[in-house]
């Protein structure tokens, strides 16, 4: 497979992407992944070999398409670098990946050696490589993530919530809440951190205030 720097932070021309529904990357988070697919045993193999760096994408297609070879994926995706590799004594890779920045499919490849490629445009996300200013109502969307971790009998380490610096604690939360795929999307397309964290406390308090209204639903 051939390769070439886009010249956006020496990030690659072409780029394998690992399609998992509900499953979010965004910059500088990390995501852990087992891998046992031969075909994303191929992929990882290559890209060890090569930039190491993997697009994580959404099928598109939700349920629908589930049983599909290649599923239709949203436009979107999260590029990220392998920073730890291991391999179990039954072959899985137990890798993780550090988000470095999304892209936009501008074409997609043939199939190499079973998994998808594409041509990513990064010019959209070049905000992505570097830090930006974050303002958001910490303190409320503190108060709404109690609410919904009660709700959905989650526990968390609420001190190292409290401690945690803005981004870690937007880009973490938002990777790790049970939200539909859809919604994951929608965070992943935010225009902007602070866009980010204001559709994040939308989407908890829409949870939250469906969850109340089963609740108080009359029962027979």
């Amino acid at each position: 497979m051939a390769s070439g720097d886009s010249g956006s932070g020496g990030l690659p021309s072409e780029l394998p992407v690992f399609p998992l529904t509900g499953v979010l990357l965004l910059p500088r988070g990390r995501l852990p992944l087992n891998i046992f697919e031969p075909r994303y045993l191929a992929m990882f193999d290559d890209a060890l070999a090569r930039e190491r760096i993997i697009g994580m994408i959404q099928p598109s297609g939700g349920g629908a398409h589930a049983v599909q070879q290649s599923p239709p994926l949203f436009s979107v995706g999260c590029a990220g670098r392998i920073t730890s590799f291991s391999e179990s004594a039954d072959g899985r890779y137990l890798v993780s990946l550090d988000g470095v920045s999304r892209f936009r499919i501008t074409e997609e490849l043939p199939l190499h050696r079973g998994y998808r490629r594409v041509i990513p445009d990064w010019t959209p996300f070049t905000a992505d490589l570097n830090e930006e200013e974050l303002t958001f109502d910490r303190g409320r969307l503190i108060e709404l993530l109690q609410a919904y971790f009660q709700q959905q009998q989650l526990s968390a380490n609420w001190d190292a919530i409290g401690q945690a610096p803005h981004e870690r604690l937007l880009t973490s939360l938002a990777m790790i809440c049970p939200f539909a795929p859809a919604e994951k999307q929608a965070l992943l397309e935010a225009g902007c951190l602070s866009d980010r964290a204001r559709l994040m406390m939308s989407l908890l308090e829409i949870a939250i205030a469906g969850q109340r209204g089963e609740d108080d639903r009359p029962r027979h």
